[in-house]
């Protein structure tokens, strides 16, 4: 088969997506030596040596969710003839004719809504939800396959369009290599370069709305104040990269006067990531809603503890290897925070174990190889 992949996302500066895409492309020439592949790729990539050699690359230097897309992709697509199309992401052109596979990683813009979850004015953003909801839907639709990255967004797919069970695929992610523990001298170099104090916990992700990080800053400050560990502050470092939400963000730490206990960074590499994963008290992700959770693993990978909301998506990813609290009650999770400042060494060897079972399951080469055989399943042939 003659199979393109838009690797437009490719790139880890597209945060949760573009480590989806790099760790398909990475793994899918171990697992596959049968098929003939080619990359959609931005200018940025298109001469990457970082891109493995083995693709043919094609040049589509035009941004997701915007009308070149919908113009252009289209014609590039019937001008090479290929047999299968893997599109990582919902933003599948309206007049793709080629067979597909879409990945849907979760529905969140269904739920979310409002200008507080956008940058764009009134207008321009009720004009989107109109286009994302058209896109959305003519993707799950006209797609032969869907992968998903767990059960509970199969289910929400399911109950929001009318498509049949066995179209959809759970197909669970992967831990990068990259994470991984570091040396205790590249530890504190990292913890030098940002200023950060211990003890302190750490969150690594967007600040939309939904990632909840409004309750967890109330919940830092509270911890302050009810605990005190000889005369020190505890901190939480918030490691974000979307500049506008980043700085609305700051507003809400000036807001609940937190600037003392709170840490705002940007980008870090993974590395530096692993690092701070490595020496915080735990991981916290308060989030309302999302469809893998890769961060909390990447934490359990290093050996720290992931401290989740008790949400379904969580449940179904971490198991009994984090601890749970209410995210819609800021007492909660900052009484998570305090339990896991108070735990003795051996309740923390005991969520190793468990994670060390959990983390078995989550491998980018079993997701590539999955992957591969859903392509398979969606050519015309065998539909």
């Amino acid at each position: 088969m003659k199979i393109l992949i838009d690797a437009r996302l490719y790139g880890l500066e597209h945060a949760g997506i573009g480590r989806y895409v790099n760790n398909l492309v990475a793994n899918i020439p171990l697992v596959d030596k049968k098929n003939t592949y080619t990359l959609l790729l931005r200018d940025k990539y298109y001469k990457s040596k970082s891109v493995p050699s083995v693709y043919n690359r094609i040049l589509g230097d035009f941004r997701h969710y915007s009308l070149k897309e919908q113009l252009a992709l289209p014609k590039i697509i019937k001008n090479d003839n290929y047999d299968l199309i893997h599109f990582p992401h919902f933003n599948v052109p309206l007049k793709a004719n080629t067979p597909f596979v879409v990945t849907i990683h979760d529905l969140l813009m269904h739920k979310q809504k409002g200008l507080n979850a956008t940058t764009l004015n009134a207008l321009h953003y009720a004009f989107k939800r109109i286009g994302y909801h058209r896109v959305f839907k003519s993707a799950v639709v006209k797609s032969r396959k869907i992968i998903v990255p767990s059960r509970v967004v199969k289910e929400e797919i399911l109950k929001a369009y009318d498509v049949e069970n066995q179209k959809i695929t759970v197909v669970y992610e992967g831990l990068d290599q990259n994470i991984r523990k570091q040396k205790t001298t590249t530890v504190n170099q990292t913890l030098n370069k940002y200023k950060i104090k211990q003890p302190y916990f750490v969150y690594a992700g967007s600040a939309y709305p939904h990632k909840n990080l409004y309750r967890a800053i109330e919940a830092i400050g509270l911890l302050n104040k009810n605990m005190a560990l000889e005369d020190k502050n505890v901190y939480l470092v918030l490691i974000t990269s979307k500049a506008v939400f980043t700085n609305r963000l700051k507003k809400i730490v000036d807001e609940l006067r937190a600037e003392k206990w709170v840490k705002l960074i940007g980008f870090v590499n993974d590395s530096e990531l692993s690092s701070l994963y490595q020496k915080s008290v735990g991981f916290l992700y308060p989030s309302l809603s999302e469809g893998f959770g890769l961060p909390g693993l990447e934490a359990l990978s290093v050996g720290t503890m992931t401290l989740a909301s008790d949400i379904p998506i969580f449940k179904e990813i971490y198991k009994d290897a984090a601890y749970y609290f209410n995210p819609f009650d800021f007492t909660s999770i900052e009484k998570a925070m305090e339990d896991a400042l108070l735990m003795n060494k051996e309740k923390r060897k005991e969520y190793e174990r468990k994670a060390a079972k959990v983390l078995k399951k989550y491998s980018w080469k079993k997701m590539a190889k999955k992957t591969v055989k859903i392509y398979e399943m969606a050519t015309p042939e065998r539909q």
